[in-house]
């Protein structure tokens, strides 16, 4: 009887999907007064969105080194892959967030030295904002991280930094680099050759950026008990040139004793593999999105 219900609500939802459209909106706009400057962000609405009047869960997905706002629309193609995962049944309907942080200085942290305060931004402005002005539930338990690359840095900082405010998080080939200051000056320059971006700012302040960010330090800082309230999927290819920064950080989260799923799939640091990681993303958050 319950696998007869279950099977008439998911068909049930898969023809309302059908007939209701999601909608991604890539070029929006929000003032902010502490970078002051515009900042951009995309985002998506599942297909019930215009036809409903519940909220939603959110997930923040976070772009990498070289893309923006954008990058998850355009070469990630959520918006396909989200609708594909909410029809059958993978996904639970969710708002996604998709933030601009490659205007300006790059990356997800404050870095003080330059008065560049990103991150106050993503949680004093950017999270109200969009909270407010959608349907979003805004529990820690219907709120999720995610991103790629530099997003998936700084998916383990946010989550380590605020573990009060997102219940799943889920860096997707995260760069972290070294926690020795030396090394991880030779890692930037080594692995971002193809940017044309300026990294001499990092080097001002170093010492003290790594200690407030590297996740392999801050797992050390936090009480093993806030860490665990939120539940983690670190997922990385085997051909990924950072594959050693994830192994590393699955070490220390197992000594650490941090509860946590880690995958390791065929692939390599491409839009291919992170396409295909989506889904995986999408079901991971839902589960604790769900009341079993």
């Amino acid at each position: 009887m319950r696998n007869t219900l279950n099977l008439l609500i998911l068909f049930l939802l898969s023809i309302n999907c059908l007939f209701a459209q999601s909608k991604v909106f890539d070029n929006l706009k929000m003032e902010s007064e502490i970078l002051d400057m515009e900042r951009k962000y995309s985002i998506y609405l599942p297909p019930d969105y215009e036809t409903s009047s519940r909220s939603y869960p959110v997930l923040y997905l976070l772009h990498g080194l070289g893309d923006d706002h954008t990058g998850w629309v355009q070469f990630g193609e959520v918006k396909k892959i989200a609708d594909e995962s909410i029809i059958n049944g993978g996904a639970t309907p969710m708002i996604i967030v998709m933030p601009d942080a490659n205007t300006g200085y790059v990356g997800y942290i404050n870095i003080p030295s330059e008065n560049w305060l990103y991150e106050d931004f993503f949680f004093n402005e950017l999270m109200p904002h969009v909270e407010s002005k959608y349907r979003i539930k805004s529990e820690k338990r219907f709120r999720a991280i995610s991103g790629l690359s530099m997003g998936g840095g700084g998916t383990l900082i946010y989550a380590l930094h605020r573990p009060d405010l997102f219940s799943a998080a889920a860096p997707l080939s995260p760069a972290i680099g070294p926690t020795d200051p030396k090394k991880f000056i030779e890692w930037i320059f080594r692995n971002n050759y193809n940017y044309n971006y300026d990294f001499d700012f990092i080097q001002k302040d170093l010492d003290a950026l790594l200690e407030f960010n590297h996740p392999r330090i801050l797992i050390n800082k936090i009480p093993l008990s806030k860490i665990n309230s939120v539940r983690w999927l670190i997922d990385t290819g085997d051909d990924d040139y950072l594959y050693e920064d994830s192994s590393l950080l699955h070490i220390d989260f197992s000594d650490k004793g941090i509860d946590h799923e880690y995958r390791v799939r065929d692939g390599a640091h491409t839009w291919t593999y992170w396409r295909e990681s989506l889904p995986t993303v999408l079901e991971f958050v839902s589960q604790g999105f769900h009341q079993f």
